[in-house]
C-alpha cells in the first residue's frame, strides 16, 4: 500500500496537509494562519469567575476570551489546600480498589492510559480556587461558537516518541499498543532510563518499534523543555504563554508520519527546510522521504486531491455500487443516513442491506475523518434482520475507526437500527472552518418561494393601507416575486389602491436574494412615515 504526506503552503494565508493511500484521500487537515490555534498551548492564567452551579471556572490567559475549566480537568495538587481531602480520597479509593482490580482483570491492555491517575473524589469547585488564584492550564478544545476554550490542568507535552505528563508521576503505555509482551518491554525501558520522579511520561504507538536510545533522546529533549517551562512559570506574572505548540507542519510530521508513509511532498522552500531540519533531529534515518515540489502545477491538482476535497462537504456521498450516504451535522449531534439506493445484491434484502452496510461503516470513518466530525454521531443503517449481520457491521466499523486519532466510543446497533457514537471535537468541524453561514437562509439550506414571498407581501400593504396617514407605499423586492405580483395579484391590488385610498408602486430590485423585502411608506406630502410589518 502506497502512502504519501502531500503539504501545500503555497499560499501564506493557508496550510493544507493530505494524506493519501493509493491515489484515495484518507485524512484532511487545513489550518488558517488568520484563525489563532490555541490548542496544546501552556498558559499561566488567572481564576476570574467561579460557577458552583455547574462546577466549573473559568480562566483569563491572556488571549481576550476566558477559557473553560471544569471540575473533571483540574489535577488533584491543586486540592490539597482543601481541608479533609485527603482522608475522604484515600476512602473512596479503599472503596474502589476491588472494582478496579475486576475491570482490570478483564481487559486485555492495562489501564496505562491518560485517565487512569485521577481521583475517584474531587471536592466543590469553590473549594479549590478563589478568584484571582493563578494556575497553570493548557488548552484542550478550541472555542466553537459562543463557547470558550476549554481548559484542562493535566499538562501533556507530546514528543516524537513519548509524552510528557508532570500529574502522572510514572511510566505508562499507549493504550493502543495492545501486545502485552511490547508493553513490557517499553516499560522496562523506559524504566532503564530512570526517568525523574515526579514526572510521568507515556510511550506512543509510534515508539513501538524504538530502541532505547531513540526513546532516550525523545525524553531528553521533553526534560529540556520541561524546565524551560518551570522557569517562564516562576518568572512570568500571570496571564501569559508558558509554551506554544509547533506550526501544523512539524505538529503533523511528528504526530502522523510512521515508516508506513513512502514520501512527504512540500511545495515550498522555506517549509521545506523547517521540516528537514525536524526530520533530522529526530527521524534522521527518514530525511531521504523528504521532497521538495518544485512544479508549477498546484500540488493537490497534480495528486488528484483538489476534486475530492471539493466533494468532502456535500451532503450526499455516493458509495460503490449505487448506494450513498447523507450526512446532516447540527450544532451538537451529526446525522449519517446510508441508502441503498440501486445497489442490488441477487434478490434477497436481507443480503442486499447487509452488503450495503459494510461499504458504509467503512466509509463513514472515513468522511468522520476528512470532515472532522464531533461530538454525538447516529449513524441510520439499513434495517437487518439477522443478528450475526449487525455484529459484523459494528465490528467493520470500529476496525475501520481505529485510524482515527481523535477519542471515539461506539455503542452497540439500537433497536431501532442505529449506531450511536461520539467522537472527540478538539476544533471546529472542517465544514464550519472553511464555510460561513448563509446570510440569505441563515444556514437553513432553504429560503421562501416566490409565491410566499408574494403572499407575505400582499398581507403587508393591506396591513399598511389601513393605517390612517398613509398615502403612498413603495415596495423594493427581489424579480421573481415582483412577476407573481403583477401576474397573479394584480386585481387584488387595486382593490386595496381603491379600498384604502393609497398608491402602490412595486419595483424589481435585481441582485437581492429571494426574502429581500423593503417597504417605505409616505404621506399626501410624500413625507415618510414609519411602518414595520411585526
Amino acid at each position: 500500500m502506497k502512502q504519501e504526506m502531500l503539504i501545500n503552503v503555497r499560499q501564506p494565508e493557508e496550510c493544507r496537509i493530505a494524506i493519501v493511500e493509493n491515489g484515495l484521500l484518507e485524512e484532511l487537515y487545513v489550518e488558517r494562519t488568520a484563525h489563532d490555534n490555541y490548542v496544546g498551548n501552556i498558559y499561566k492564567g488567572v481564576v476570574v469567575n467561579i460557577e458552583p452551579s455547574i462546577q466549573a471556572a473559568f480562566i483569563d490567559f491572556g488571549i481576550g476570551r476566558n477559557g473553560f475549566l471544569h471540575i473533571s480537568d483540574v489535577e488533584p495538587c491543586y486540592f490539597r489546600q482543601v481541608p479533609g481531602w485527603a482522608e475522604k480520597e484515600r476512602r473512596e479509593q479503599a472503596n474502589n480498589r476491588n472494582h478496579r482490580d475486576d475491570r482490570n482483570s478483564k481487559n486485555s491492555v492495562p489501564d496505562d492510559g491518560f485517565n487512569s491517575n485521577r481521583p475517584r473524589f474531587k471536592p466543590p469547585i469553590q473549594e479549590i480556587f478563589r478568584r484571582g488564584d493563578e494556575v497553570l492550564i493548557q488548552v484542550i478544545k478550541e472555542s466553537i461558537g459562543n463557547k470558550g476554550p476549554t481548559l484542562s490542568t493535566y499538562i501533556s507535552i507530546p514528543g516524537r516518541y513519548l509524552v510528557l505528563m508532570p500529574s502522572l508521576g510514572r511510566v505508562g503505555v499507549s493504550r493502543k499498543i495492545e501486545d502485552e509482551s511490547l508493553r513490557r518491554k517499553l516499560r522496562d525501558m523506559m524504566n532503564g532510563l530512570h526517568p525523574p520522579k515526579g514526572l510521568g511520561f507515556i510511550v506512543r504507538t509510534a515508539g513501538a518499534d524504538r530502541t532505547q536510545k531513540e526513546l532516550s533522546r525523545d525524553l531528553a529533549y521533553l526534560m529540556r523543555l520541561w524546565k524551560v517551562i518551570v522557569r517562564r512559570l516562576k518568572k512570568m506574572p500571570s496571564p501569559i504563554d508558558i509554551y506554544e505548540e509547533s506550526d501544523m507542519i512539524t505538529r503533523t510530521i511528528r504526530d502522523i508520519f510512521s515508516s508506513e508513509i513512502d514520501s512527504i511532498f512540500i511545495d515550498e522552500p522555506a517549509a521545506f527546510d523547517r521540516a528537514k531540519e525536524f526530520l533530522q533531529f529526530v527521524m534522521p534515518r527518514h530525511v531521504n522521504r523528504l521532497q521538495l515540489y518544485e512544479s508549477k502545477e498546484p500540488i493537490f491538482h497534480k495528486f488528484g486531491i483538489d476534486k475530492e476535497i471539493s466533494r468532502i462537504n456535500h451532503r450526499r456521498v455516493p458509495l460503490k455500487g449505487g448506494g450513498s450516504l447523507v450526512i446532516d451535522q447540527t450544532e451538537a449531534l451529526v446525522a449519517i443516513d446510508v441508502n441503498s439506493g440501486s445497489f442490488r445484491t441477487e434478490d434477497n434484502a436481507e443480503e442486499t442491506a447487509y452488503q450495503m452496510n459494510l461499504i458504509a461503516a467503512k466509509e463513514i470513518a472515513r468522511q468522520i475523518r476528512l470532515r472532522d466530525l464531533g461530538g454525538v454521531i447516529v449513524n441510520d443503517f439499513i434495517d437487518m434482520k439477522k443478528e450475526m449481520h449487525r455484529r459484523n457491521v459494528e465490528r467493520i466499523l470500529r476496525d475501520a475507526i481505529k485510524r482515527d486519532r481523535a477519542k471515539t466510543k461506539i455503542l452497540r446497533t439500537s433497536p431501532f437500527g442505529l449506531i450511536e457514537m461520539t467522537r472527540q471535537r478538539v476544533r471546529p468541524s472542517l465544514k464550519r472552518s472553511v464555510y460561513q453561514e448563509c446570510p440569505c437562509c441563515h444556514g437553513g439550506g432553504v429560503v421562501k418561494s416566490s409565491e410566499s414571498m408574494a403572499l407575505e407581501v400582499f398581507r403587508a400593504l393591506v396591513l399598511a393601507s389601513q393605517h390612517p396617514n398613509i398615502a403612498k407605499i413603495r415596495v423594493i423586492l427581489a424579480d421573481d416575486v415582483v412577476e407573481y405580483l403583477n401576474n397573479k395579484k394584480r386585481i387584488e391590488l387595486a382593490t386595496i389602491e381603491r379600498d384604502g385610498n393609497v398608491e402602490i408602486v412595486i419595483r424589481a430590485q435585481p441582485d437581492v436574494w429571494p426574502e429581500h423585502l423593503e417597504i417605505e411608506c409616505f404621506d399626501a406630502n410624500n413625507k415618510p412615515i414609519p411602518f414595520t410589518i411585526h
